[in-house]
């Protein structure tokens, strides 16, 4: 099940679980739509993998799995 992380990995930018502009790779890396079209290219700056649309979750779904309080900052692609 994907954690959900609450937040871009390089601008530190609020993504919740129900947010259409949330991106993360094959690790769950996240990121926002911004970072990814910018100044990372389509590309995870951790693993080199791809970026793709994150689902959302959203009502009982969330509910009975709710989204990852931790949050990953780690500002990278400059």
């Amino acid at each position: 099940m994907l954690q959900m992380r609450p937040g871009c990995e390089c601008c530190d930018t609020d993504l919740p679980a129900a947010s259409t502009g949330a991106w993360i790779c094959s690790f769950e890396c996240t990121f926002c739509t911004a970072c990814v079209q910018g100044r990372l290219g389509g590309r995870c700056p951790n693993c080199g993998g791809t970026l793709c649309p994150r689902p959302t979750r959203e009502g009982a779904a969330l509910a009975r799995n709710p989204a990852s309080p931790v949050r990953v900052f780690t500002p990278a692609g400059d």
